[in-house]
């Protein structure tokens, strides 16, 4: 006969860890809850991106029984920005936690939430106990947040001003069921910040700027610390980009087998990243015995998409390579037909990024519709972003990428003259300023006479990277000859990314004015 299980055994357990990309669907959900009788909204799945992969360290949830029933998020920033007023806006970067700096010296608290139907379980003090333990681990000098005054707006009458409320508060004559709390936590009052959350109508848009010091903290005297970055990204990153030539194929395999020779040959040069241009795959058409018309062009190619998935991420996973697999016009279940960049990982996982902007002839030739979702994708060498051609002359959508924690922006374009492709160049060339980040191009050359909108090619593919010191010194880390099928490689070093967007001669991403502008991205 079986043993019974024991009912005690079975205890219900509470746990608090690292927030993950696979829980930003549960967070967003009890964020939403959280804060829906104050109908202040949720955070969009690319902030949790950005703030999990901008300081993964600094993200925790509290799980009870496998579900996400609290959400902290911190990052690291420096005192002369943590300590001054401020607006929750301008230093969470917009929510994505973009201005985290790994030699901040602060620890920025820009969420806790807990669900309400387990508040009885401490969840917020276990949250806050993660934090401590995180400033101490990384010497922090303390934490500094913006706390909410979730009851003033229905007290002010009583007390005339925010700041009678908040003396009443301090002097203890006054009980808040948020600040006091925080109070006992070891929080000291540095005054109160107006206009900070504007959505917050509970708390009239104020916030109380509070400070706990890390008693741990070493002295200014002391020698900074070595920082540790956890699963530390490596400090090397070797790209290929492939500068494909379009010429007449028999079949799909001698398609496949081109692009297998470039991702062996990648391979071989131990590549952690190989791209292809935009539209490789219409090479595929030239097999047709006749011009076929732009809809037939397109019902052609659609029955190569899922073989054509199939053998890259085969290809990535054989060669160890991550292999970003230029575009494919590719026909969505609800009819649309858009440009679909696909990302297979070596570890064969599949990633897929529509173009958001189709030029005119793409829509005039093969009735493309512009995509809707722009995602940082995670990979074993850190976020990276693909910006499809014409994507990459819209700053919104690279400063979005980079928002979400992305080092590496991948530009796979299809450009037919000179004139069209140094539109892609330049403004790759501003992507790797603007957002300090390294843009990697490649572009087909020949021709396919036969096929619509692929007549001729003109492309010049290179790997760009910000203008300063510790980068090559025309931005340029590597080029190719115009107009000819070769490969170019080089190694980028993300540590230099850092040093340049904390230290640098400039400091784009840091010195953003989040006060007078931000990036909103409607999510569909």
């Amino acid at each position: 006969m079986p043993e019974k299980s024991n009912p005690s055994s079975a205890k219900p357990r509470l746990v608090v860890r690292n927030a993950r990309i696979k829980d930003i669907s549960a967070i967003r959900t009890l964020v939403s809850k959280v804060y829906e009788p104050s109908k202040m909204g949720t955070y969009s799945a690319a902030m949790l991106r950005g703030q999990i992969n901008n300081f993964s360290e600094g993200q925790f949830v509290a799980e009870y029984q496998g579900a996400i029933v609290g959400y902290c998020a911190t990052f690291l920033i420096d005192a002369q920005y943590a300590l001054k007023p401020h607006t929750w806006r301008e230093i969470t970067g917009g929510g994505y936690a973009s201005r985290h700096n790994p030699d901040g010296d602060y620890l920025y608290g820009m969420e806790v939430c807990v669900d309400p139907d387990y508040r009885g379980l401490r969840i917020g003090q276990r949250l806050y106990d993660e934090r401590k333990k995180l400033a101490r681990s990384w010497g922090a000098k303390g934490i500094v947040f913006g706390g909410r005054l979730p009851t003033l707006a229905k007290r002010l009458r009583r007390f005339g001003t925010a700041e009678d409320y908040l003396d009443q508060v301090k002097s203890s004559q006054q009980r808040d069921p948020v600040l006091t709390f925080q109070m006992r936590n070891g929080f000291e009052v540095l005054g109160l910040m107006q206009d900070y959350l504007p959505e917050d109508k509970e708390s009239l848009g104020y916030a109380v700027h509070l400070l706990w010091r890390n008693p741990n903290a070493p002295d200014e005297q002391e020698e900074k610390r070595a920082k540790t970055y956890g699963a530390r990204l490596p400090d090397t990153v070797r790209v290929a980009t492939v500068q494909y030539m379009q010429r007449r194929v028999g079949s799909f395999a001698e398609f496949i087998d081109l692009v297998r020779y470039f991702v062996d040959v990648t391979a071989d040069y131990r590549a952690d990243f190989v791209v292809f241009p935009e539209l490789f795959s219409l090479q595929l058409l030239s097999m047709e015995d006749q011009e076929l018309s732009p809809a037939e062009s397109i019902e052609a190619l659609t029955k190569y998409t899922e073989p054509l998935k199939e053998a890259l991420r085969d290809m990535a996973v054989r060669h160890n390579i991550n292999i970003i697999g230029g575009s494919h016009p590719t026909r969505m279940p609800n009819g649309r037909v858009e440009n679909v960049c696909y990302i297979c990982l070596r570890g064969g996982e599949i990633h897929e990024q529509p173009k958001i902007h189709p030029t005119p002839n793409e829509v005039y030739w093969w009735n493309i519709e512009g995509g809707h979702s722009m995602n940082a994708i995670n990979t074993d060498c850190g976020p990276i972003g693909v910006l499809i051609c014409y994507d990459a002359e819209f700053p919104e959508l690279g400063r979005h990428l980079v928002d979400q924690g992305a080092n590496i922006l991948f530009v796979p374009f299809c450009t037919d003259e000179r004139q069209s492709y140094l539109r892609v160049r330049y403004c790759g060339q501003a992507r790797a300023v603007e957002n300090q980040c390294y843009v990697v191009l490649s572009g087909n050359v020949g021709n396919l006479p036969n096929v619509h909108n692929m007549d001729i090619q003109y492309a010049q593919s290179c790997i760009l990277t910000p203008c300063d010191f510790p980068f090559a010194r025309d931005g340029i880390a590597a080029d190719t000859t115009p107009n000819v099928e070769t490969v170019a490689f080089a190694d980028l070093r993300l540590e230099a990314l850092r040093a340049a967007r904390n230290s640098g001669t400039v400091q784009n991403l840091k010195d953003r004015r989040h006060d007078l502008y931000t990036t909103i991205w409607r999510e569909k």
